[in-house]
């Protein structure tokens, strides 16, 4: 069963209709673009992510990497994948002309990344990584630490990781055990052992830098503590050459249930006279630099649960309208011709939802891209700021809800393919496996949770959280006008009164018993993420209801904008409203589970 990577037509209403990435063009640093230039690199990333990720997708999934006790090997597909990449120029497509990139947008880079991930999620884990390295050193690191790593990065020669968890510590980062000792010649001494960490070994690059947290001997207790470490697999002569093997060992290889062609890494640091490191920025700021890359991995995390899930929609939906079987139940002719399933309303049930959630969640993490643009290259310093806080809030929403309901997707997926959606033969159930890993990567629901209601809803005395507040009301006043969406508006309005209601309610719990006030934070976020997607959804709906409006338009594209409408209206009325009970759970202070005793298990 072939189908598209994405929806092209899609893709086009989402970066040239909702979100008008054309305006880009009048910002200094894209007039030497057009749209035909981002047209342009967007169907190089699609010929690239169809010939070289999508031919291996499966094989990758049945051919794990292997570590012969020397080296990992990986399927040969996977280094032609990385190779065709480079050589494209992705690894450093956004950086400056004078830097040898193509100073693209961030959002057209992350379009173009949206195809390599449906085409094959887990080999475009090795770029997405280095991709996020070479921007961390980028940021924070000394120029004579850019001018040894950098260009290799960008080059394809070396990859990247990051390197946080530790075999006895998860997301809990204060309590990291890995440890840093200054040398004589300024560089540190890096001991200790990490975990789970994607790209961590492979063999399709001549090295990996290593970004590593530790914490210098003598350092503050807690996350005040760490540092950031580059930490390279093979040292860097003075002249770029390679010099002599870091004393960084791969331990073993982890075996996931889906990603399986993303090395899953333990290393070890250190084992013999310590892992060569060089101190990125000051002392104990490395956790703040560090959530910099963190958090251009949790959108793309959200990014890949997203591709996931449209790829599960595009297969199921092809199957639904090839696989004939049954009659309406108002036909009572037995032999009559059997119907293609989607004629089945629950099927039609089915695909609406997993339309919801895939195009609404891919809409959701491009528009967090528009703001990371917007918080770099927008006109004005408060337009910058604006962006940099909004997206700020919206980050721990932009990773969840797509992981939480691209996992429901793909589980529709396989229930609309009924039997076949369990046999290998058929796609969907591998695009399960690799989805079910995004609800963790880069931190669990629970972690998020408590990230936005105990952090980023407070922060600023709730300047982000009123700028929210403010861009959907906006957006309703935008909606008032319009006859067919004045049901949808309005209760997205009282959604967000609910909300607004919900969260002054809850802060005070929090300030007076916190272990408490965040016992329910994952519902809260939950509850949170399923009004942004109400508010995307209505976004799409306006521009949807203004281009029907429009009396010359093609069948096509009538049917196209039509499906948006009622996928709107599905969302808002189907999906939104579950918000009900759940508010009254948190406005209760609901103790059901907190009150749960370990012993009664």
């Amino acid at each position: 069963m072939s189908t598209p990577l994405l929806n092209e037509r899609d893709l086009q209403f989402l970066l040239y209709e909702l979100l008008d990435t054309e305006a880009l063009l009048e910002r200094p640093r894209y007039q030497d673009h057009s749209q035909e230039v981002f047209d342009a690199t967007l169907a190089t990333a699609r010929t690239i992510a169809e010939k070289y990720f999508a031919d291996h997708n499966s094989k990758g999934d049945a051919n794990e990497p292997v570590f012969d006790g020397d080296k990992v090997h990986l399927i040969p597909e996977t280094k032609a994948a990385w190779d065709a990449f480079a050589e494209a120029g992705f690894l450093a497509a956004h950086y400056d002309y004078a830097e040898g990139g193509m100073q693209l947008p961030e959002i057209v880079l992350r379009t173009a990344m949206a195809y390599f991930s449906a085409a094959n999620i887990s080999t475009t884990g090795y770029p997405f990584l280095s991709l996020g390295a070479a921007n961390l050193i980028h940021s924070f690191s000394s120029e004579e630490q850019k001018a040894r790593f950098l260009p290799p990065m960008r080059e394809g020669r070396f990859a990247g990781t990051m390197a946080l968890t530790e075999p006895g510590q998860g997301s809990a980062l204060a309590d990291i055990t890995t440890t840093a000792e200054p040398a004589d010649n300024g560089s540190y001494r890096i001991r200790g052992q990490k975990m789970f960490i994607s790209g961590g070994d492979q063999s399709i690059t001549e090295n990996i830098v290593h970004m590593v947290l530790a914490k210098i001997k003598g350092a503050p207790a807690g996350v005040k503590g760490i540092s950031l470490f580059i930490v390279p697999k093979v040292l860097v002569n003075d002249d770029g050459s390679l010099g002599e093997r870091n004393d960084v060992v791969l331990a073993g290889l982890l075996h996931k249930m889906g990603y399986r062609n993303t090395t899953s890494t333990v290393l070890s640091f250190g084992e013999k006279d310590g892992a060569v490191g060089y101190l990125v920025g000051e002392p104990h700021k490395g956790l703040a630099y560090m959530f910099q890359m963190m958090n251009e991995a949790r959108i793309g995390v959200g990014s890949g649960a997203a591709v996931l899930a449209y790829q599960g929609y595009n297969a199921s939906l092809d199957y639904a309208r090839e696989r004939p079987q049954g009659r309406l139940p108002s036909n009572k002719d037995p032999e009559s011709r059997q119907i293609p399933i989607i004629q089945h309303a629950d099927v039609r049930r089915m695909l609406l939802a997993q339309k919801a959630y895939a195009e609404g969640s891919l809409a959701l993490c491009l528009y967090a891209s528009s703001l990371f643009e917007d918080s770099h290259t927008a006109a004005s310093s408060q337009q910058r700021e604006e962006a940099g806080l909004l997206l700020d809030l919206l980050t721990p929403i932009v990773k969840s809800w797509p992981s939480r309901y691209g996992l429901k997707a793909n589980e529709l997926a396989i229930q609309v393919l009924g039997g076949s959606g369990y046999i290998r033969e058929y796609p969907v159930e591998q695009y399960y496996r690799d989805q079910r890993l995004n609800p963790i990567h880069e931190g669990t629901e629970a972690i998020h949770g408590i990230d936005l209601l105990g952090r980023k809803v407070v922060m600023g005395e709730m300047a982000a959280y009123q700028l929210f507040v403010r861009a959907v009301n906006e957006t309703l006043a935008q909606a008032s006008g319009k006859q067919a969406l004045q049901a949808m508006a309005a209760s997205l309005g009282d959604a967000l009164q609910q909300l607004d209601e919900l969260t002054l309610a809850l802060l005070p719990r929090l300030a007076q018993d916190p272990d408490r006030g965040l016992a329910n934070a994952t519902l809260y976020l939950d509850v949170f993420g399923r009004i942004v997607a109400a508010w995307i959804w209505l976004k799409q709906a306006i521009v949807a209801a203004g281009r029907l409006a429009d009396s010359g338009l093609h069948p096509d594209e009538a049917n196209f904008y039509q499906g948006k409408l009622q996928t709107a209206r599905y969302y808002l009325e189907w999906e939104l409203p579950e918000i009900g009970p759940q508010i009254a759970l948190l406005r209760d202070g609901n103790t059901a589970a907190f009150d749960m005793q370990s012993d009664w298990f």
